[in-house]
């Protein structure tokens, strides 16, 4: 088993939702969040605007800030994962900064409480 783990635009969220759906997916947990992408900030003036330097923080405007997101956390079998990794990318992408990200990680195992099922079968 793997999770999935993606972040994308807010107002990507229901193209995702339904992507996934298409996909197969039936479960997955969303979260909002807020981050920003390594391109979207300076880390000197970052790090100026939090010593309290004002200049820092004039400079920095608005790319210090951090951006609305939802992040959504899927557990798949593994023979599932490029599927469902592929899946996010078409619903997302743009090509412009800021598309989203995904993390596959490995899972050891899952438990569903209602029935105490193990492993695979507690996910499907």
């Amino acid at each position: 088993m793997k999770e999935i783990i993606t972040v994308v635009r807010m107002n990507m969220m229901n193209k995702t939702k339904l992507a996934l759906t298409e996909a197969g997916v039936d479960a997955f947990f969303a979260n909002e969040a807020q981050g920003r992408g390594k391109g979207f900030a300076n880390r000197k003036l970052l790090e100026g605007a939090e010593q309290g330097y004002e200049e820092a923080a004039e400079l920095l405007g608005g790319k210090g800030k951090l951006y609305s997101k939802r992040m959504l956390t899927i557990v798949v079998p593994d023979d599932e994962v490029d599927t469902i990794v592929s899946t996010i990318i078409e619903a997302n992408q743009t090509g412009k900064p800021g598309d989203g990200k995904i993390w596959v990680l490995p899972v050891t195992d899952a438990v569903r409480v209602r029935t105490g099922e193990v492993g695979t079968k507690s996910i499907s």
